[in-house]
């Protein structure tokens, strides 16, 4: 070709790389567009709870800068790319000339590339290198924009920015990410030997381990010869190729930058979920809500508890805390670690069965819908429930009775039978309904749990459990977790339950005497300043929990095993408790917790509990009621009847100065509101409901009255009861109403014809 055309194509070329060159980003614009491949996730206060990978295409860490980068690692770059870096303006032209002499004699040569123009080529992919290597026009126009850069960027500038840009070896790209993937350090503790690894990886990302280790060491020499010339030594210190090969093998076959990493794995993945995904999350990072010394708390307390329990088949477990204001998740345990065979399954969200810590809301509605009262007598004693697949007999946690016992009792003491007898009152449909309107969104229906869904055979997830207690806390307002801070509102709160219920219910799961009889007068369960807590047990101990509020916190803990193994003799108290307590104890050890002011719409009064003879079924103290259902004096029926007081199941009082002897006669069974369920497996003839009357004159003429209509006479009567929703009324002789109490019967009809 005539050197006249030569020189015109070469006129050519640089006129066309020359407005490309001019568009080159400025230092600040690469740096703000290199994104790493993880994404750190911040806490509330600003720490770094959890670092995730969000790019799957490649491994970058974080942009280092040049003083994030070890001395050695600098010099050994230098030294294997670019010797006179510092020296040229960006194209080295006397590497050119060797280089171009050296194609024309065959002979090999290092290249004339410096490291000013393969960044030029990591900038624009107009000049980057492809299978088949650069045209002429791509390795003039990476020179013309190498000089560009030289001049328009400092020389640590351009240094840094490839050192974060270099692809290493496979996906690992940047200094930041090889020096923790293959050496599981930072860049700024790289030694010499490293140091030598890297850059022999820089010229060859994929090469063999043998081909990397020869390299190295040609690097590692290059660098003992700089160094013996910097001290004027005659010799450079020798250097072990045999022992740098082993090295090398080892470092190409670690991965030890894990692709997540920190204290809060399993809510990183649920919040980048609810953030949109990991790219947009990185688009607009914001905080988490979580707070990093209570996340670093919880995972602490949760493992020591943990490794306490080893001894008894335990191995999982799970914590949250939530801000009963916002709603907003503090803390997030989704497992135990290590201590784990299962450490990916999120326990914060996993389905179990909740056992007794169902009850609160049980209870509260059953107050709610003034079936009951928090001084109310349940019987504590062996009971054969009939349902469709059988006879249902609940048992306590501790196979005994207890009793009469009232219902502050039976809830703060957590006993199963009276637990039951209050399910059958509010029926298991309008408690399911109840439980999904506070947010445990049970897949199957009331039917088909049953009476055991007063003692938690649903399964729930625990972050749906503690936001329910939060409802609790919260006056029986209900609103949805929070997994993310700040931003829009939180949603406005439903009422999902009467506020006057959800006060006594907290007031009942406060008071440390109420539970002894379960809990004993030391229990974990008393702290120092106001909570209100209930654990619970499920078949089989395979779930223990705790969960509980303060004024301003709801704390829940789950432990038990991810595969569903049995735990060895573990109850609330020793199993979730101690981690709910201590947890609680460090979010108060300087922030108080008083007791709620008790909402409009309940009153308190003395109550006193009778059983005869100057006996007590209970101490006497001072109760809350839902205003209209407060009543003084509580007793067993034999007592009411003779006395004209409260029932067992909560009789009308006697008017002040009304004596005994002078009382009208009284419908004294069965208890108002009373219900009854039919058993269409049980002959009719055996299913009869007992009337009585107490009070009145000796030898009165008594009637009853079933809906208007004159069914039978006296003061004990058996009625065989019908389904619907019933008036029975007490007449004397003369037709006058002596008292009404409204029933309802349910379950399998009976035919007119057998009614009498």
């Amino acid at each position: 070709m005539p050197s006249a055309l030569r020189f015109l194509l070469l006129l050519l070329c640089l006129a066309l790389a020359a407005p490309l060159a001019h568009a080159l980003p400025t230092f600040d614009e690469v740096r703000a567009a290199t994104r790493p491949s993880d994404l750190q996730l911040l806490s509330r206060e600003g720490e770094v709870l959890q670092r995730v990978r969000i790019d799957s295409a490649v491994r970058r860490g974080q942009w280092l800068g040049l003083g994030d980068v070890s001395p050695a690692l600098r010099n050994a770059l230098v030294l294997s790319e670019d010797r006179r870096f510092y020296e040229h303006s960006g194209v080295d032209w006397a590497a050119v000339s060797a280089a171009a002499w050296a194609n024309l004699w065959n002979q090999r040569t290092r290249g004339a590339s410096t490291i000013t123009m393969q960044l030029a080529g990591l900038l624009d992919e107009d000049w980057r290198q492809s299978a088949g290597g650069r045209s002429v026009a791509q390795k003039l126009g990476q020179a013309v924009a190498a000089q560009v850069l030289d001049r328009r960027w400092r020389k640590d500038q351009i240094l840094e920015a490839y050192l974060n840009l270099v692809p290493f070896r496979g996906e690992v790209v940047g200094l930041d990410a090889l020096s923790r993937t293959l050496f599981a350090k930072a860049a700024h503790g790289l030694d010499e030997r490293e140091a030598a690894v890297a850059a022999a990886l820089v010229r060859a990302p994929n090469a063999r381990p043998d081909v990397v280790a020869r390299r190295a060491c040609g690097v590692l020499r290059d660098m003992a010869a700089q160094r013996a010339a910097a001290r004027k030594e005659k010799r450079a210190a020798a250097v072990d190729c045999d022992a740098l090969e082993l090295f090398v093998a080892g470092a190409l076959q670690r991965r030890a930058w894990t692709p997540s990493e920190g204290i809060a794995p399993h809510f990183a993945r649920q919040w980048l979920r609810a953030a949109g995904g990991g790219a947009q999350a990185a688009a607009a990072p914001e905080r988490l809500p979580l707070s990093a010394p209570l996340q670093r708390v919880a995972v602490q307390s949760l493992s020591r508890h943990l490794r306490e329990l080893a001894g008894r088949n335990v191995q999982d477990g799970a914590l949250v805390v939530l801000d009963n204001a916002s709603g907003e998740v503090l803390a997030w345990v989704g497992s135990s670690g290590s201590l784990s065979q299962a450490g990916e399954v999120d326990g914060v969200l996993a389905l179990r069965q909740p056992g007794s810590t169902l009850k609160p809301f049980l209870y509260a509605q059953a107050l709610a819908e003034r079936r009951l009262t928090a001084a109310s007598l349940i019987e504590d004693s062996s009971a054969h429930i009939p349902t469709a697949s059988g006879l249902y007999i609940p048992q306590n946690y501790d196979r005994q009775f207890k009793g009469l016992v009232s219902a502050r009792t039976a809830l703060a003491a957590s006993l199963n039978v009276p637990a039951v007898r209050t399910l059958v009152m509010v029926t298991p449909e309008a408690f399911f309904t109840q439980l999904r309107a506070l947010g445990l969104a049970l897949p199957e229906s009331g039917g088909y749990y049953g009476y055991s869904l007063a003692l938690g055979s649903s399964e729930v997830q625990l972050l749906h459990l503690a936001n329910a207690y939060r409802a609790l806390a919260n006056g029986g307002r209900y609103s949805p977790p929070r997994l993310r801070a700040g931003g829009a509102p939180p949603p406005a709160a439903a009422q999902a339950l009467d506020a006057g219920a959800a006060f006594i219910v907290g007031d009942i799961l406060s008071d440390a005497n109420a539970r002894v009889r379960t809990f004993g007068p030391d229990s974990l369960l008393a702290t120092r300043f106001w909570t209100a807590v209930k654990t619970g047990t499920s078949k089989d101990m395979r779930d223990n929990w705790a969960v509980g509020w303060s004024q301003r916190y709801t704390v829940g803990v789950w432990v038990g095993n991810a595969s569903g193994a049995a735990m060895h003799d573990v109850s609330g108290s020793s199993g979730a408790a101690p981690i709910w307590a201590e947890v609680m104890q460090w979010l108060h050890q300087s922030t108080p917790s008083r007791a709620p002011a008790p909402p409009a719409g309940v009153v308190r009064q003395a109550v006193r509990f009778e059983a005869g003879a100057g006996d007590w079924i209970e101490s006497p103290r001072q109760e809350w009621f839902i205003a209209g259902t407060q009543q003084a004096v509580f007793a067993t029926d034999t007592i009411a009847a003779s006395a004209g007081v409260a029932g067992a199941r909560g009789q009308k009082d006697l008017k002040p100065g009304d004596g005994a002897a002078a009382a009208p006669a009284r419908i004294v069974a069965p208890a108002p509101g009373t219900i009854v369920a039919l058993d269409p497996d049980i002959p009719p003839a055996n299913q009869r409901l007992h009337f009585a009357a107490g009070d009145g004159l000796p030898g009165q003429a008594l009637a009853w009255h079933i809906d208007g209509k004159a069914a039978g006479r006296g003061r004990e009567w058996d009625w065989l009861p019908w389904p619907g929703r019933h008036r029975v009324q007490l007449l004397d002789a003369r037709g006058q109403v002596l008292d009404e109490i409204h029933i309802e019967v349910r379950g399998a009809g009976v035919r007119a014809a057998a009614r009498r």
